[in-house]
């Protein structure tokens, strides 16, 4: 679920993602309508518009006249691969570099992420 920091209308682009993410809405299927959106975040419309925006402008949705918006041909793949690079940044990178500063060997990393050790 979407954090009490993040904007308004980043919890709808972020709540299409994952259903984007999850198969829940896939490619070539509408997604919500503006209005939809609005109601169920109890949000103005506009709000909510500038959402899906974002989402249209980085070509993950289209529109079809009279039809509403539409996932785009591989928005999944587009979303998996710039949620992968931002978890390697949030998570990963910061993750190594506190291993490398305590002297943790890749091994022993490795070991800890397969095993799930504390």
């Amino acid at each position: 679920m979407a954090s009490a920091q993040e904007r308004l209308y980043q919890r709808v682009t972020r709540a299409l993602e994952d259903d984007i993410l999850s198969g829940l809405i896939r490619e070539g299927e509408p997604v919500p309508s503006t209005n939809q959106c609005a109601a169920y975040y109890n949000i103005n419309p506009a709000t909510a518009a500038k959402g899906i925006a974002q989402l249209t402008e980085r070509g993950l949705l289209f529109k079809k006249r009279g039809l509403g918006m539409f996932v785009s041909e591989g928005a999944r793949d587009i979303l998996l691969a710039d949620r992968r690079a931002a978890f390697r940044e949030t998570y990963l990178e910061p993750l190594l570099a506190e291993a490398r500063q305590l002297g943790v060997s890749k091994q022993d990393l490795v070991a800890i992420l397969v095993s799930g050790e504390k």
